[in-house]
């Protein structure tokens, strides 16, 4: 071992070492990286928000909903038991940004979609303490009375195109029609749902003739989870 000794003792040249060390480390690391497309896996079931989901998410960072309720559910057996199957990485891949938050001053949504009803939400929204007594949590009944901003949908579809959510042109054409009808029950939702399956569709804010931010924001909460089918599923299942 005299070797390491004599590099030891010579400063320059165990920089020179440590470097070459470290790059080679780095390299191993980083080059395999650049000859797949994507480190996260897909899963069946994923898709891009409709624009009524995504308009949802946006108002739901709008109103920092993301610093009280995480979305991860973490691989923990008391995690599961309350909440359900831990958080995939590829059911943020189309969050821009993701929102696993940092705390849970409220329970963590990673599957709040379908745990309650529309009307449930709404209630939620208006007066939380009409359904959960001990919530600390402000109420948001404006979002009852506040139309939805629908001009800029179409744009907006576009932008997330840009980082990576595969938008079609088709879906792009018809985001304005979409977002409309995902809130209408009287509406024909067939080539929304083929365009975007298990969204939930129909009177969301249980004002069916008029489109406000609580439609946006039920139909955001409401697909929460709700995307992957994880029960009775393999590890290998999931994977397409």
């Amino acid at each position: 071992m005299g070797w390491h000794g004599k590099i030891e003792r010579n400063v320059i040249l165990l920089l020179v070492l440590s470097l070459l060390t470290v790059s080679i480390g780095g390299l191993v690391e980083i080059v395999p990286l650049f000859t797949i497309e994507s480190t996260i896996e897909k899963v069946k079931g994923m898709r891009p928000y409709t624009p009524l989901e995504l308009a949802g998410r946006n108002i739901y960072i709008r109103e920092g909903c993301y610093t009280c309720h995480s979305q991860q559910i973490r691989p923990f057996r008391d995690e599961a038991e309350r909440y359900g199957h831990y958080s995939l990485a590829a059911e943020s891949m189309y969050d821009h940004p993701f929102q696993w938050g940092s705390k849970r001053t409220g329970p963590d949504l990673a599957r709040v979609g379908g745990k309650y009803s529309n009307e449930w939400h709404v209630a939620h929204m208006v007066d939380p303490r009409q359904v959960v007594p001990e919530s600390i949590m402000p109420p948001y009944a404006f979002m009852l009375e506040k139309p939805l901003r629908i001009d800029d949908v179409a744009a907006h579809l576009r932008a997330n195109v840009v980082v990576g959510v595969p938008y079609s042109d088709e879906m792009i054409e018809n985001a304005l029609a979409d977002l409309k009808a995902q809130a209408d029950p009287e509406a024909d939702h067939d080539d929304l749902l083929a365009r975007y399956p298990k969204a939930v569709v129909g009177d969301l804010d249980g004002r069916p003739g008029e489109l406000t931010e609580m439609d946006a924001m039920v139909a955001y909460l409401q697909i929460l989870g709700r995307m992957v089918d994880f029960e009775g599923l393999t590890a290998e299942d999931l994977r397409q």
